[in-house]
């Protein structure tokens, strides 16, 4: 009798730890910070992404619904807004030096942006962070790469259905005098 009992007591822990086990690495719907991090690194690659290649409506699924952009100068609300206005400034871009001479023979230049020394506060749902940012371009006869520009991100983020996006970012550029931040550490 008493070796039953030894055995069903031993089944019962054992159903006992596999439920615990079980239901303590069940997906609860949070997330930790680590997996917080990767998706919001995920979230400035994207942007990134679709900055370099003017993939406008994947750039603007990278803000909330009433998100804003703001380069110093320049602040638009909401993706409707922040799409209009940078298709705007697209266009004129492109209008502004077409090709000539020898450099209708060159392939088309291109800039990648690079993202670095990133700092991220996570709270619940919100987030706030802090990046260097520098752009690499070609754009030059000899098409060789150079650094062109550089900065930093003043972000804040909010987790949406899952998914982070910015509900604010402030871009400035340390090469444009009226675009330079504050001389005081951006970050905590």
């Amino acid at each position: 009798m008493r070796k039953l009992s030894i055995t069903v007591f031993i089944f019962i822990a054992i159903i006992s730890v596999t439920f615990i086990m079980t239901y303590s690495s069940a997906d609860t719907g949070s997330t930790s910070y680590a997996e917080d991090r990767a998706l919001i690194e995920d979230l400035q690659a994207r942007y990134m992404f679709a900055l370099d290649f003017g993939d406008l409506d994947t750039y603007v699924k990278t803000f909330t619904e009433d998100g804003i952009l703001d380069i110093i100068g320049f602040k638009w609300q909401g993706r409707e807004n922040i799409k209009r206005e940078l298709g705007a400034m697209s266009a004129n871009m492109a209008k502004e030096k077409p090709a000539t001479g020898d450099e209708k023979k060159l392939y088309p230049s291109t800039g990648r942006h690079n993202i670095t020394n990133i700092v991220i506060k996570i709270n619940g749902n919100k987030a706030v962070g802090r990046a260097y940012w520098f752009h690499m371009g070609n754009d030059n006869p000899e098409r060789k790469a150079t650094l062109d520009s550089y900065g930093y991100y003043e972000d804040d983020m909010e987790k949406v259905n899952g998914e982070w996006l910015f509900s604010k970012r402030i871009i400035y550029n340390e090469q444009m005098a009226e675009w330079i931040g504050s001389k005081k550490n951006p970050s905590w």
